[in-house]
């Protein structure tokens, strides 16, 4: 077409797409273009403007590793992995959160009752919990894949002095659908900021901190997987969540109890001699 101007550009696009595109996929990239045009529209976008947005992406691709995800690190400070996240949510079951860019696949059978702390030093973290349907019934068998940065704040996959799949567990609840574990109590951290989603958080001026949680991914069959996190509701951050990730439900209290207190039939058990902390965080699946 020959006559394409700034007001009908965008249609132009929509005709160009094939009368076989997939409905889906002509909502979508339709939908998406003419937001971008409406965008550089509304903003008189300038070449330079422009050049620095391709920058960007390209910046992006350049840092991008097996284990440094930063389209998904810039998916999640603009918001965008939150919006997805709330739009898919059942109201019914438990909140999900980010899955953020540093879980790793694979992680070691850890039995109910099992401890990721190991040789880490600081105070135990008791998490426990029952995973139920939205009937209230509990889900034998369910699996909790956890994971957490260690007292160093850094992530298994961000840190060559971790082993790969250090404070990382694949748990199997039991017949009443429980789960518990013992680990170190996560720490704040901040988001990697050295790459160009580090330059967006200064350019914004934002701070890149996320407050401390623990990771869950939480399937059954028949059920919809949960990606979630859970929360201390004492942490200076809560309010301030780089990407978005905190949900009410998600705000849990850690409760400091005597090591007295400690209960049998964990991998701990007898072997606490030091207050612990206890957390419990029940999770509700939606049927599929």
């Amino acid at each position: 077409m020959r006559s394409v101007t700034k007001d009908n550009i965008t249609d132009v696009f929509m005709g160009y797409l094939s009368k076989d595109t997939d409905p889906r996929m002509r909502e979508i990239m339709g939908s998406l273009v003419k937001h971008l045009h409406d965008f550089a529209r509304e903003t008189h976008l300038t070449h330079d403007e422009w050049r620095a947005g391709i920058a960007f992406l390209e910046g992006c691709a350049a840092v991008e590793t097996e284990d440094r995800h930063e389209f998904v690190l810039a998916s999640d400070v603009l918001g965008l992995s939150s919006l997805v996240d709330m739009l898919h949510s059942n109201p019914d079951a438990t909140s999900s959160s980010v899955l953020g860019p540093f879980h790793v696949s694979g992680a070691p059978p850890l039995p109910v009752g099992g401890d990721m702390k190991r040789h880490y030093g600081g105070p135990v973290l008791l998490a426990e919990g029952v995973i139920r349907d939205t009937d209230g019934n509990p889900i034998a068998g369910a699996e909790l894949d956890i994971w957490q940065t260690a007292p160093n704040g850094l992530y298994a996959s961000q840190d060559e002095e971790q082993d790969t799949y250090s404070f990382h567990g694949l748990m199997t609840a039991d017949a009443e659908g429980r789960y518990a574990f013992t680990t170190v109590k996560p720490v704040e951290y901040t988001v990697p900021s050295d790459g160009p989603v580090g330059d967006i958080l200064r350019v914004c001026g934002r701070h890149p901190w996320r407050p401390s949680h623990l990771h869950y991914i939480v399937k059954a069959p028949g059920y919809r997987s949960l990606v979630t996190e859970i929360f201390p509701d004492d942490d200076p951050y809560l309010d301030k969540d780089t990407v978005f990730g905190v949900r009410d439900d998600l705000v849990m209290t850690y409760v400091e109890r005597p090591a007295s207190e400690f209960p049998g039939g964990m991998e701990l058990s007898g072997k606490i001699t030091e207050p612990f902390l206890h957390v419990n965080f029940d999770v509700t699946l939606a049927k599929d």
